[in-house]
């Protein structure tokens, strides 16, 4: 299975992508972009994201269409049929859930068909992380890791509880911070403006009183008021800056890529302040959790090591054993050494995703900037590798690698892939597709 076309809609705007049937690069999207897209495209295929609407095509080449509108049932629709086959997807409650078709949800399928480059690096040096893990005292490190799950928990529980997703929380957290600070500009400059006029009036009022005395007083209080009325406008100043960082937070990208679109979403989900603020609160605490966690194991995620608990554990037993360089990993011996680790590592993801769709079908791996911090020679076998494989299997490549971008637009002419570029327009955005189409944010 593959994607065809993702649709998003939100109020009365609408955000399209096409994709390749084999590689699509999206470029110039930021780590809250890719956040959100990926949200997105997983949601596509869940029953949780009203107004997200997907073109696939199965294996065997039926295209499908399946819909989600607000306020109506989803719909699939058999395109090349014209005929609704919702029956055929739906559970027994009506709902259009792919993912539990093939017995995902949401999180396991994001955490299945995301590699980040977190992950590769995880994949390459597998046994040097678990002796690395299994270094740290069980308690701790299992105690944090429910820690974080609990708090994860919390956080997904209070964003379908307002009808939005937990990547918003950083979105509204952004929107509120800025929101405060001009509020605190503008309370700040409203001070000093009352202060600033009483002892400006009360300086020039006292300068005919005063001229009898002399000249050279006379003129230190017109000085005074010049410099009240100087420091009152500096803190206009301020305030107007304040305003157009809340203006940025809440536009941010958002003539340029889909973060603008999502912020457009999010303000509309959680119009309620107390639903904010939880929301909030709960991603705070998540956030904690993850950082103390990642402070003690370093940039292993949870999940993963929950899923390897077994062997962490049976490491931990034989602790008297590891030596002294158990908690760095090993140096590579040479630079095929680790093209060989990387490509290797690359393949295993890809062929973990497939049949484990609806009734076997392939799912498509997305690459999260998955070869960011790799030196560029590394990057090019890599990528090269890549296109070979997305002769079997798609995959949608979201970075903001210069390097891959730049690799990207050459290898497009070939037609084996697409590159999308989100480019600056006067009153829309324009995403230019090298031999492909074009795609517009109205």
């Amino acid at each position: 299975m593959r994607f065809d076309r993702l649709v998003i809609e939100a109020d009365e705007n609408t955000f399209s992508l096409e994709f390749h049937p084999r590689l699509t690069v999206i470029s110039g999207v930021g780590r809250l972009e890719r956040e959100g897209l990926i949200t997105e495209l997983v949601g596509s295929l869940s029953s949780s994201r009203a107004g997200v609407h997907a073109e696939i095509v199965a294996d065997n080449g039926n295209r499908f269409a399946v819909f989600r509108p607000f306020g109506a049932r989803a719909r699939v629709i058999d395109v090349e049929a014209a005929a609704d086959v919702s029956a055929r997807f739906a559970d027994d409650d009506g709902n259009i859930d792919l993912l539990a078709v093939a017995g995902l949800d949401t999180r396991s399928a994001k955490r299945r068909l995301r590699l980040t480059s977190s992950d590769l690096t995880t994949s390459t040096h597998h046994d040097q992380i678990i002796r690395r893990l299994a270094a740290v005292e069980p308690n701790q490190l299992w105690g944090l890791a429910e820690r974080v799950t609990t708090a994860q928990k919390a956080l997904d529980e209070e964003a379908n509880a307002s009808g939005s997703a937990p990547e918003d929380a950083a979105v509204v957290a952004r929107i509120e911070e800025r929101h405060a600070r001009f509020e605190d500009a503008q309370s700040r400059a409203e001070k000093v403006r009352k202060g600033s006029c009483f002892v400006g009036a009360a300086a020039l009022l006292a300068v005919p009183s005063v001229l009898w005395v002399g000249q050279p007083l006379a003129m230190a209080l017109v000085i005074l008021a010049c410099m009240v009325t100087a420091i009152s406008f500096v803190q206009n100043q301020r305030m107007g800056k304040a305003g157009k960082a809340e203006e940025q937070a809440l536009a941010e990208a958002g003539a340029q890529s889909h973060l603008g679109f999502h912020l457009q979403r999010v303000n509309g989900l959680l119009d309620s302040q107390a639903s904010r603020q939880r929301l909030m609160k709960a991603a705070s605490d998540h956030e904690a959790a993850l950082t103390e966690w990642f402070d003690t194991a370093g940039d292993i995620v949870v999940e993963w090591a929950n899923e390897h608990r077994t062997e962490i554990n049976e490491a931990m037993r034989r602790a008297a054993d590891v030596d002294a360089m158990a908690s760095t990993p090993l140096p590579i011996d040479s630079e095929s050494d680790e093209v060989a680790a990387l490509a290797h590592a690359l393949v295993q993801r890809l062929e973990n995703v497939r049949g484990t769709g609806p009734a076997g079908e392939n799912l498509p791996l997305v690459l999260d900037d998955s070869l960011n911090g790799l030196a560029p020679e590394l990057k090019a076998l890599l990528l090269e590798m890549l296109v070979r494989s997305s002769e079997h299997q798609q995959i949608v490549f979201l970075t903001e690698d210069a390097d891959v971008t730049e690799w990207a637009r050459v290898e497009a002419m070939t037609g084996d892939l697409t590159i999308l570029e989100p480019t600056a327009a006067e009153d829309s955005v324009n995403i230019d597709v090298h031999a492909e189409a074009t795609i517009q944010i109205a």
